[in-house]
């Protein structure tokens, strides 16, 4: 066999005249009659090669039995295309090799679709025929970013004293969140395992083991149902610390932050990122994940329409809701009354809010400023005034309200931001804004089940100040959580962890988790925590969806090898699949048909 000497990216200018044996698939195949000419295709690139009859006779005539995605090996001399006829779409487009020995390494049937056109393929088919799909240049290329962002990410934390440690797959089920995968067990007739959520648990019994620092690229599962950015396994990069503050894990990881942004796409993350409290981020944006691309920023205008004759937003803020909206610059020229009535109403509606009020800014009697809208007339002179001067609105801008109750409010208003803020050209695509939010609640009211629910996880811990709460105003509670957020996606998460078991056991009560469902469920943790656990804390970043961001896809198919599809299929494998009668007897269950 003809044995490579070097792959199909690599070959320059500077190479001409050497001879050189390259192996990969046809990618694409041209006969000009007397010449033949073959694109070859590895994961580094695609050659040209030239086949001339009056050189080698007996290779030109075997190149054309060749198609598409046969692999050959070839050996020739490299050269210069020759002027007019370079490639400047290819890397190696200076250059073909003239081609003086050919080997077919193995024919392929017709491909079920074209490598070039699987963009326009329905997903299905291009999972069922993953191979394919993957050997296309633009998946191969989001694989080599996903093997840099791991070996960066390794390399960082050994640099930062780290230790990667592997938790296990099967371990015991506790429900908190999403449900869990089970595994039945044979050895134990009638028990379950349950695969990782997250290694959450044995990553805070590591720290009370005096591990200090541990890190793992580890795979999570989830049985919820997907969307275009979930899917029921899953890679998080995932790290705990001992003795820290949450200062200490964040200046850690806007580093790891900034490598990855550097070594991936070779742009420069301004250190320290910018903070937000969890508050601020509701207030200004409507959500704990604000897109800072662009201003923007949602006002309350409760204390002035308090008192207007418009009894939709005097009603609502009666009884104790809001009017907050938003300012569009240049929007009262660039949207139309159906863009406003139909299309920003539709994204509103969707979202719960019973409708949208707007005001049109124009220049006003005597060179003023005022609105103009069918409501004007339920709003003072004065009351109008205020409106513009709270978003420092001028003429030919749009202003967008909605009334509600705040989480209402902030739910709708949220997206619609984002939609004027597309719409308006205010987003910089090419833009990375990075942002911790962090003093998030520690609990949110569950009104269906009449308790608190943690906001994070039953482990996150108090800020210091406020740990007195517990007792008397457990909803107003701060937790030392921080979530990392880029253009409006959260990418990583985490918390300083409780490491004392009076205050554990006081948010399980707020949790309503008696003492029973905690030992059944965590009892072998809180039985670590009381032999001496050091204060600690972590976080965990998707590597998906990191990877999503960094190869500007947004599905999160595209950035796993052999992803599941929306209903959990894979569709190359058939999984998951009925199993043999035998396999369920030894595993003493039975499967009930559904008829």
């Amino acid at each position: 066999m003809l044995k490579r000497t070097c792959n199909c990216g690599q070959l320059r200018i500077g190479d001409a005249g050497k001879k050189v044996i390259l192996s990969g698939w046809v990618d694409s195949y041209r006969d000009h009659g007397n010449l033949v000419f073959i694109d070859l295709r590895d994961r580094e690139g695609i050659t040209q090669l030239v086949f001339n009859p009056e050189t080698q006779q007996e290779m030109h005539k075997l190149s054309r039995q060749l198609r598409c995605e046969w692999v050959i090996a070839a050996s020739g001399t490299v050269r210069h295309r020759g002027e007019g006829l370079v490639n400047p779409k290819l890397a190696t487009g200076d250059i073909e090799v003239l081609i003086d020995e050919l080997e077919i390494l193995n024919s392929a049937e017709t491909p079920m679709f074209e490598l070039q056109n699987a963009d326009a393929v329905a997903e299905e088919t291009r999972l069922k025929y993953r191979y394919l799909d993957l050997r296309r240049p633009k998946m191969q290329d989001i694989l080599r970013v996903r093997h840099k962002v791991t070996k960066v990410a390794r390399d960082f934390f050994d640099s930062k004293g780290f230790w990667e440690i592997e938790t296990p797959f099967l371990g015991k089920s506790t429900p908190e969140g999403a449900r869990d995968f089970l595994v039945p067990s044979r050895l134990c007739a009638g028990s379950f395992y349950a695969l990782p959520q997250s290694p959450q648990l044995f990553k805070q019994v590591l720290m009370v083991s005096g591990v200090d620092k541990y890190f793992q690229i580890v795979r999570c599962f989830r049985d919820e149902d997907p969307r275009a950015d979930r899917q029921a396994e899953f890679t998080q990069i995932d790290v705990e610390m001992s003795f820290v503050e949450s200062d200490d894990v964040i200046k850690v990881h806007e580093q790891l932050v900034a490598k990855i942004w550097k070594e991936i796409l070779g742009v420069d993350v301004k250190l320290p990122i910018r903070r937000m409290t969890y508050q601020q981020a509701m207030d200004d944006y409507g959500n704990d994940k604000p897109d800072l691309r662009f201003d923007m920023k949602l006002k309350d205008i409760s204390d002035i329409a308090r008192d207007c004759q418009f009894k939709v937003f005097a009603d609502t803020i009666q009884k104790g809701g809001v009017v907050k909206g938003l300012c569009a610059t240049g929007g009262g020229v660039k949207f139309s009354r159906s863009d406003i009535e139909k299309t920003f109403t539709n994204v509103v509606t969707a979202f719960g809010a019973k409708g949208l009020a707007w005001f049109k800014v124009i220049k006003g009697e005597q060179g003023g400023v005022d609105l103009s809208s069918n409501l004007v007339k339920f709003f003072t002179p004065e009351q109008r005034k205020a409106i513009i001067e709270k978003f420092q609105a001028k003429p030919d801008d749009l202003l967008l309200f909605v009334a509600d109750k705040v989480v209402g409010a902030n739910k709708a208003l949220a997206p619609l931001r984002l939609k004027v803020g597309r719409d308006l050209g205010l987003i910089d695509d090419k833009a990375y804004e990075l942002l911790w939010v962090m003093d998030f609640p520690l609990f949110e009211w569950n009104d269906k089940e009449n308790r608190y629910d943690s906001l994070h996880h039953p482990f996150t811990a108090p800020v210091p100040e406020d740990i007195g709460k517990l007792d008397t105003d457990p909803g107003n509670i701060r937790s030392q959580a921080y979530d990392i957020v880029v253009n409006g996606s959260e990418i990583g998460g985490g918390s300083i962890r409780i490491h004392q078991p009076q205050i554990q056991a006081k948010v399980f009560d707020l949790l309503k988790i008696t003492k029973q469902q905690a030992e059944d469920r965590f009892g072998f943790f809180l039985q670590a925590l009381k032999f001496g656990a050091p204060p600690h804390g972590g976080i965990a970043f998707g590597l998906d969806r990191l990877v999503m961001f960094l190869t500007g896809t947004d599905n999160i198919r595209d950035v796993i090898a052999f992803p599941k599809t929306q209903k959990g299929q894979c569709l190359l494998t058939d999984a998951p699949s009925s199993v043999d009668q035998a396999q369920l007897d030894e595993l003493n269950l039975r499967v009930q048909s559904h008829h």
